[in-house]
Order: structure tokens, then sequence, then C-alpha cells
């Protein structure tokens, strides 16, 4: 191929071009990778390694084009046929199968009732179908491991039998398994992921396909599309399993928050409707200035009526109201019942793409933990003194070796959690600090001082401490998990993943658990405050902290969801187009050398951001802590569903458009499931019932409200709220709160929202009788929510079984045909053999007598031209008698045969 510049001087090279946009020269082979070095790298260790490599790569029967026309040099690689046919069964990957006699059958009779129903859901929903001229049906296939024994049985005339994302798949298998030291071949001398650390290779990557890309761009990767249904089956031969399974996941869980997301809104509307029956708020906000509450700080406050507290109060009663243990229970059923759902799902997508009891392969081993084991002295010692055409490793013993790192790692880990606990514990005290002193606000008493600028302003700078912690413990713990002896990708993946999500978990969470659980629980009261460094702890509102959490629930989860959308678009859609500005204008070059230009598929996705092994794992742990603020503390703010789905909807085309447009390719792997993730949700939702049964409990008014109308049978509560105010007698302050005079005038007695004594009881201030019983209601309402939400979510986990009955009917059925059909093949393939030795054997035997008789003619011959008087035998027969002879020696020997 010329110089790329000269591509574009006359109209028919760009023409020629066209063809070989993403193939070889011959127009035919398609460029499966992509290897790309800098032409410039002169170093003799380098150009020796490489072309070992390459030549290595070549061995294997793949094949490989050099695109040296630029600074960037490329090895385009192309794998043939029977390349992907030897590492298919290699890799034990299942492949479609050609259509096998009664195969309809089983389809046919899975459809005979519900026949009508699909029509008539297929009316329904045909709004969200895809469209069937672009994304047609497959046909049903049943998959098996290929064998190349049972080639025949396999569709293998069908064009996209090794779709894209398997070519890709088995190649990164070979270049993951190939020396490129000669002479040298050790477990820490391959593979191509050692080559691109040590800067052998620039990249290495997969290409985009433009007429799939535009199709998914057009259909999947679209805000307008947003109602539609995914191509899931598109996205899995374009991206692979592993991806696949992903969006699969997150379209799925985006659909469970649909029936969530309406329970919240009715309950919602639900607050709004019976808004003005609410006997606590109509008793706060008709309170007389009378009723006037004690200060909320130790200097210069003054005291202040009830009723500024009347709009707190009426937006607290949307959340704490008489629906809120049936949201609870809502919530807590419908997250068990999500991930039961969810592996139902994933078993049919799963079979329907042939990773049917797929399980993970035996693993490469990662070229950072080979070069680790020969930082060892110990363990360099035992490779040395291996066959070096050995593929053994040594052991790595836990207590000498992996145990200091991995202690280290996690002891690391500890310790910036406590730095997470203090960032937030500073935010509490930054709150007190602005309690005890005059508000920029204005007059601190005010409802918009109390609703909205205090917790509105808490929440923003908590917001900030958790990004940047964020930011910095990303990269802090891919470092801890580097220091760690984890053999394969698998291991590391899983360490890292359980490692940042347990900081995650602490670090978006604490503030949440402080407002719902700490805040305002242990003040004290006025005579004896409890103080942290000197200022008063934080109190709730009379009408509880839920609409604080609420706030501050809506700032973390809003706020984070957006700075994640921000980031994940803008930074790829940035760098892509510095990238490509910086190759046009020079920027990035050295001096004397030429620019990179864009002709065709390689060097546009070069400029793309690299794909790596993590760069899903962002991709999860934002969903999951999205999961985690809906079940843990959904209950605080019913609509957090509706916001999540809504995110969620966007969020899904987002990153299409992020992983079709400004990412490279991905390396297509299988995959049978989402991984750990699962774990972590299922360990989430069993906290998430603790959490909402400690809130109920705790942080709204349902314990005190029973316990208050059993004591007093006043079930109107128009009494309720002075039963939850206390007495105080300001004769009693240890230390004044006002420095002046109060606007008040003489105030001789203020209340505070306490269970305890008044000032004229025998017992001041001492906790009543009724705060013990509210104390033990409120632990047993506890372990019996706990238990019997327990009980009926293991009923829920056992009454959905993990793969349908009918997809179990199905797979037993299918390979019950699929064995007869290979022992009806085989029995062919037998009689055929046989067949063939027989006619094999026949056709010797015949040769054999033929032979002999033409050897007797001739010695007869011989004898009568010699003048002889003797006469053969067989000569004197007719020639009718030697054709019977002959055919009765075959007979006899087929009988013995």
């Amino acid at each position: 191929m010329g110089n790329c510049m000269q591509l574009f001087s006359d109209l028919d090279t760009v023409v020629g071009d066209a063809k070989t946009r993403r193939r070889f020269q011959d127009g035919v082979r398609g460029v499966d990778y992509v290897l790309a070095y800098n032409g410039a790298d002169h170093k003799l260790d380098n150009i020796k390694k490489r072309e070992t490599f390459e030549a290595n790569l070549e061995k294997e029967g793949l094949h490989l084009e050099r695109d040296n026309t630029q600074r960037i040099h490329f090895i385009k690689i192309h794998a043939p046929r029977e390349v992907l046919y030897r590492y298919a069964e290699i890799l034990k990957i299942k492949l479609p199968m050609k259509k096998i006699p009664g195969q309809d059958q089983i389809y046919r009779e899975e459809y005979e009732l519900s026949d009508s129903v699909r029509t008539c859901c297929g009316n329904l929903f045909k709004s969200i179908q895809l469209n069937p001229d672009k994304f047609p049906p497959k046909p049903k296939r049943i998959h098996f491991e290929f064998q190349r024994n049972y080639e025949h049985l396999f569709d293998c005339e069908q064009p996209n039998f090794f779709d894209a994302g398997t070519r890709i798949y088995i190649i990164n298998f070979i270049l993951e398994r190939q020396h490129f030291i000669e002479g040298e071949e050790t477990p820490d001398n391959l593979g191509i992921e050692k080559l691109l650390a040590d800067g052998v290779y620039e990249c290495a990557y997969t290409l985009h396909d433009d007429t799939d890309r535009d199709l998914l761009l057009s259909e999947w990767a679209n805000l307008r599309k947003w109602k539609h249904l995914q191509p899931l089956d598109a996205i899995k031969e374009y991206f692979g399993a592993k991806v696949a399974i992903y969006f699969a996941w997150l379209g799925f869980y985006t659909h469970m928050l649909i029936p969530v997301s309406i329970c919240g809104i009715l309950f919602f509307v639900y607050g709004f409707i019976t808004w003005h029956t609410d006997p606590i708020s109509q008793e706060i906000c008709n309170a007389n200035k009378t009723t006037l509450m004690c200060p909320q700080c130790d200097r210069n406050c003054d005291y202040w009526e009830l009723k500024n507290t009347c709009a707190a109060s009426k937006m607290n009663y949307l959340i704490d109201n008489n629906m809120t243990v049936l949201f609870a229970f809502i919530m807590s059923m419908w997250a068990v019942t999500y991930l039961e759902l969810w592996k139902r799902y994933s078993a049919r997508l799963i079979h329907r793409w042939g990773l049917t009891g797929y399980t993970h392969d035996v693993e490469h081993p990662r070229p950072q933990y080979l070069q680790k084991l020969r930082k060892n002295r110990k363990l360099a010692q035992k490779l040395d003194q291996l066959d070096p055409e050995s593929v053994f490793e040594p052991e790595v013993p836990f207590w000498t070796t992996k145990f200091l790192p991995s202690f280290t790692s996690y002891s690391l880990m500890v310790l910036s959690i406590c730095i997470s606990l203090i960032a937030i514990f500073s935010m509490v005290v930054y709150r007190m600090a602005q309690r005890a002193s005059h508000s920029v606000w204005g007059d601190e008493n005010s409802a918009t001082y109390k609703i909205m600028a205090m917790p509105f302003t808490a929440g923003i700078i908590d917001l900030i401490v958790i990004s940047i912690l964020d930011y910095a413990y990303s990269s802090l713990a891919v470092k801890l998990t580097d220091w760690e002896y984890c053999r394969t990708q698998t291991e590391y993946d899983e360490s890292l993943t359980i490692k940042h999500y347990v900081f995650q978990f602490v670090n978006y969470y604490s503030s949440l658990f402080y407002i719902a659980f700490l805040k305002g629980k242990f003040v004290g009261y006025p005579m004896k405050y409890n103080t942290i460094f000197g200022f008063r702890q934080e109190e709730c509102n009379p009408g509880g902290c839920l609409m604080e959490l609420c706030i501050q629930l809506i700032i973390i989860m809003v706020g984070k969801q957006a700075v994640n959308a921000i980031f994940e678009m803008l930074v790829p859609y940035l760098m892509k187009k510095f990238r490509k500005l910086s190759t046009h204008v020079g920027l990035r070059r050295r001096k004397n050398e030429e620019k990179l230009v864009s002709c065709n598929q390689w060097t546009e996705d070069y400029h793309l951001e690299p794909w790596t092994n993590t760069s899903m794992f962002g991709e999860y742990l934002e969903m999951v802590i999205q999961y985690g603020f809906i079940t843990l503390f959904g209950l605080a703010f019913p609509l957090a569903p509706l916001l999540a789905l809504i995110n969620n909807v966007i969020e899904v085309r987002l990153d299409a458009v992020k992983m079709l447009k400004f990412i490279r390719r991905p390396v297509a792997q299988r995959a049978r499931d989402i991984g750990v993730w699962f774990s972590i949700m299922t360990v989430v939702t069993k906290i998430a019932v603790a959490s909402c049964a400690m809130i109920i409990a705790f942080s709204t008014n349902l314990i005190p409200k029973l316990v208050y109308q059993h004591e007093t049978h006043d079930y109107s509560l128009q009494g309720y709220l002075n039963f939850t105010l206390a007495y105080f007698d300001t004769k009693d302050y240890r230390t004044q709160p006002i420095l002046g005079e109060s606007k008040y005038g003489n105030v001789s007695e203020c209340r505070y929202s306490e269970f305890r004594n008044p000032p004229w009881h025998e017992h001041p201030y001492k906790r009543p009788m009724y705060y013990w019983k509210i104390l033990i209601i409120r632990l047993a309402f506890i372990v019996v929510f706990q238990n019997v939400i327990g009980v009926l979510q293991t009923i829920i986990a056992w009454a959905i079984p993990d793969v349908s009955g009918k997809l179990l009917r199905r797979i037993k059925r299918e390979n019950f045909l699929l064995r007869e059909h290979i022992i009806e093949y085989e029995k062919r393939q037998a009689q055929k053999d046989a067949a063939k030795k027989l006619a094999e054997k026949v056709h010797g035997l015949a040769s054999n007598v033929i032979k002999g008789i033409t050897n007797h003619n001739n010695n007869n011959s011989a004898l009568n031209n010699g003048g002889g008087t003797f006469s053969d035998p067989i000569e004197e027969e007719d020639d009718d008698v030697v054709q019977l002879r002959k055919r009765n020696i075959i007979q006899d020997d087929t009988t013995q045969l």
C-alpha cells in the first residue's frame, strides 16, 4: 500500500482504498486484530522480540500483513478457517449445528398453548420491539462444543459461523501464549501483555466494523430509541458475551425499576393527598407563640417558635406516614425478586448464546504475576532450575510469600476507609459549627435555613469530598492489588472489585447512615448536652430527620450520577479530539517525524481510548452503588427508583455511544454471569432489610405513635406532639445561651424534642418508663421485621428457580436429540469405514488372485515354449470354471472377515 497521503490525491485510489479499509491488500481477508509500534524504535532487543513474536504467530497459522507507510507501523492479523477450527476445539467453544431432525418439534410444542398470548403481547409491545428487517430473528440452533471429527454436523457454511467476537477471542488467546525470545521460552517471556508492558508494542487492539457499528449507532446507541429493546444478540456478536451480559443486566435492572418506581409515585401521591390530615403537622402549624423551643446552640442563640418547623413537618409527612412500612416491605420483596428473576433471565440468554455449562478454563498467568515471581529470589531460583521448555509454575506459599503483600494491601485499604470516615466526621463537625454561630443565610431559626440551607450546603461539600476520595482511592486500589500475587485476570478483577467496593460503600453511604441512625439520637438535654470538640450535637426537627436524609440522598445520588455521566462522555470525547488535533497539526510529533494520517480503520481506531480488562469495572460499580442507594435508603425518598430509572434509560444509550465511538473495540470474552457483582448485590439486599427496619424503628414516628395510642387511648393523635416534647426550666441552665435579653421577654420554660420527665417530677429530666417501652418495641420491631422479611425472601428464592422449567425441558430434549444424532452419525461413519475397509481388502485379494493366475499362466507359457510335456490342470479348465473359482475365494474371505 502506498503512502496514505497519496490516497487522497486521486479518486481511483480512494475507491480502491474503500475495499481495503479494514482488509488485507487482496481485499478478501479481513483484519481481525492489529499490533502497533513506533517505527522509530530501533532498539535491537525490541526488534528481535517483535520478529520472534510475529514469526511464532505465523507458525500458528495466522496471516500477517505489515503497514509501514507512516510513523506508526501496524501489523494486521487475520485468522484463517483452519486456525479457527483448531482453537475452537481446544477452547471448547460451542458453535451452532445444522438442523437436527426433530429439533423443530421441540420449539413448536413449547409455543402450542401460547400462540394467542404471544400474538396479544406482540401487538401490545409492538412499539418497543426491534425492527425485524434490521435485526432479523436468528434461527434456533443447538450449540455443541466444536470438534473437527464432527465438522460435517456443524453449520459451517453459514457466513457468520465464526462471529467477530469468537474470532477476536481466539486470536487474543493465541497472542497471550506466544513467546518472543527464541531459545529462552520461559513463562516470563510470553504474551502480548508483557510486550505491551515492556514497550515493545505501543498497543494491540481489534477494529470496529463500520457496517455493524453504524447499525448499532442508529438503532441502539441513540437516545431516540430509549424505549426500544436492546439488540442483545447483535451486541454479543460485536462485543462478545462479557460486554453483552453487562448491557443485558443493565437493561433488565432498568426494566425491573418500573414497578417499584410506580409504587414510589403512588406512595408520594398518597402523602400529598393526605397532607392536611396529619395531626402532627396541623398541631405544629397551629401552635401559638407560647410554644417556645429551647435554643439550638450554647452561645448567643435565642428561643424559637415551634411553628417555624411547619413546612419541615409537612414535607416530612410525605415520607413518614401510614404507608411507610408497606413501602419498605415492597422494596425488600422487590430486591430479592429482582435478583432471582435475573438468574432466570440470564440462564435463558446464556443458553441462547451457547454458553450453558461454560466454566472458566485454566487461565494463562498474568505477565505481572510472572514478573513478580522473577523478582522473588526463592521463586526465581526454582524457575531457573526448570527445563526451559517446561510450563510448570512453582508453588507460591501463602505465609512466606502471599501473606505480607495481601496484609499490607488490605491494611492500607482499612486506613483509606478510616480517612473516609474522618472526612465524613469533619462534615458533621462543620454542621455543628454552623449551628453554633449565626448563619450567613439569615435567621438560623427560619424554615429556609433548617430545610434547605444547612442540608444543601453540607450535602454539596460532602459530595465534593466523596468525589475527591473516590478519585484518589481508584488509583490506590489498583496499586494495592498489583502488590498481591493474583495469578489470573479473574483473581485480579475479583480482588480489585471487593477492595474497591468496600471503600465505596463506606465513602458514599457513611453520611447517610449517620443521618439515618445517629443524628439526634444522643443529643442529651438542655442542662447537660453531649458535645464533640465543644460543639453540641445536631438535633432533628420535631417532625424527624427523614427529610434531611432525603435531601442528602438526592444530592449524593443525583450528583454522583451526573458527575459520572459528564466524565464518561466528556473525557473520552475530549481525548479523541485532542489526539486527532495533535496528530494533524503535529503537536505530538518529534523532530523530523511525519504526521499520522487516518486513512483506514486501524489508523482511525488508533486515536480512540484504549480498552482495558478493568473497563467494565467502573460501569458495574456505578450501577451497584445506585442499587445500594435505592435499597438501603430508598425508604427516605420514594422517588429514588424513578430517578434511577430515568438515569439508567439514558445510561444505556450513553454507554453504547461511548463504546462505539470513543473507545477501541474490546477483546471479546466469554462469560456466563456478571461475576462477583451478583454476590455483592445479594449482600447489599440483606443489609437493606436491616437498614429499612432500623430507619422505621428509629427515624420515623411509627413506634412512638403506637405506644402513645396504647398508653393514652388517644387514637386521633391530637396530643401526640405534646407527648414527644419535654419541658425544661430555664433556671436550670448551667450556661445561659442568651447573652442579652430574649425577644420573647422573660422565658421561664421551653420545650425540646425528647422523652424525659418534666422539672417538677420527683426524678427531673430522667427517662420515663414509656421511653424504655418505646426502645424495647423498636428493638423487637427490628428483629420481627428482619425475620419476617428474611423468611419471605427465602420463600421467594425457593419459589423462583434459577432456571425455568421450560428451559430445563428444552435443554434435556436438545441433549437427547444431540446424543442420538451423534450416535447415528457415528454408526453411519462406522458403516462407511467398514465398507471402505472391506472394499479395499476385497480389491487387494482380487488383485492377488489375478496376479497369481497371471503368474501361473506365464509360467505355463514358459514351459510350453521350452518344449516341456508338463500341463497345468487349470489350463484344462474352461474360463467359466476359473471365474467361479475366483468368486468362491472372495466369498470365503468375506465370510472370514
